[in-house]
């Protein structure tokens, strides 16, 4: 059964740092656009950030632009979220998904959960001193 599995999340002071990661099972990443999304407790599940296929375009929700690196390794079937500069606004539930095949649009402009089938069960981020 093909699936997505994060790992990496934990509980970090404000100013800190995480690498999360997006693991494969079942299937090659490489075909696949990949999305990290959140979700804070009573709030909708928001995009964060995307990476298209060979890495050809990434994208940031406006509140992580310059704090937060999406990186691909295909050869490790994984892709990476590095997180610096946390703040207590970004505790929540971090979901990576994926999607198959060429979307030249997918990782432009408002990153759509919709757009992507393969879903983890997510990974626990808590920004608190």
């Amino acid at each position: 059964q093909s699936q997505v599995v994060e790992s990496g999340g934990g509980l970090v002071q404000p100013g800190g740092s995480l690498r999360l990661s997006c693991t494969a099972s079942g299937f090659s990443l490489a075909l696949y656009a990949i999305g990290w999304f959140r979700q804070a407790p009573g709030k909708e599940r928001e995009g964060v950030s995307c990476i298209n296929r060979n890495s050809a375009s990434t994208n940031y929700a406006d509140s992580v632009k310059g704090r937060f690196t999406i990186a691909r390794d295909d050869a490790k079937n994984t892709v990476y979220l590095h997180m610096n500069g946390l703040k207590p606004d970004d505790t929540a539930v971090y979901f990576c998904a994926a999607i198959w095949g060429p979307h030249p649009n997918i990782c432009t402009g408002v990153i759509d959960k919709r757009r992507f089938n393969v879903w983890g069960q997510g990974t626990q981020v808590t920004v608190s001193s």
